[in-house]
């Protein structure tokens, strides 16, 4: 019984460690532009936002680590009145550079998300958004 307490507390601690990671209600206004030219809009500087990629050994799922990057980048680019934000790198190491762009209502060209499919049936898909903008929220566990 002991042995078995004391495997289970690591593993809810590393359940915990996305905990708080949230979209602000400010960062819900913020754009994310995958691709296409950012030249119609102001730049307003550049964000660096990291989270753990790595617990112990054990490495975290990137496309979490990914969602949670973007997550807290649109927060902080909302801090800086920033409508759009578009990466200006890959992350490396739980670590990625944003630009934080005021766009107002400039029409930026469409684009997805790299590598995400196009289906023209299914109306969440990148390409058929009207704004040509997609987002993909963090879903908490």
């Amino acid at each position: 019984m002991r042995k078995t307490l004391l495997l289970l507390v690591p593993i809810a601690l590393l359940g915990a460690c996305t905990y708080g990671i949230t979209l602000d209600d400010a960062g819900k206004n913020v754009r994310t532009a995958w691709s296409g030219d950012m030249s119609s809009c102001r730049d307003l500087g550049k964000v660096t936002v990291s989270v753990m990629d790595h617990v112990g050994p054990m490495n975290r799922n990137d496309i979490k680590v990914r969602d949670e990057l973007e997550v807290m980048a649109r927060n902080e680019a909302a801090k800086m009145h920033a409508d759009t934000i578009k990466p200006l790198g890959d992350p490396a190491d739980g670590s990625q550079p944003w630009g934080a762009y005021q766009c107002g209502n400039a029409q930026l060209a469409p684009a997805g998300r790299p590598g995400a499919p196009a289906n023209p049936a299914n109306p969440a898909s990148p390409a058929s958004a009207p704004s040509g903008f997609q987002t993909y929220p963090v879903k908490n566990n």
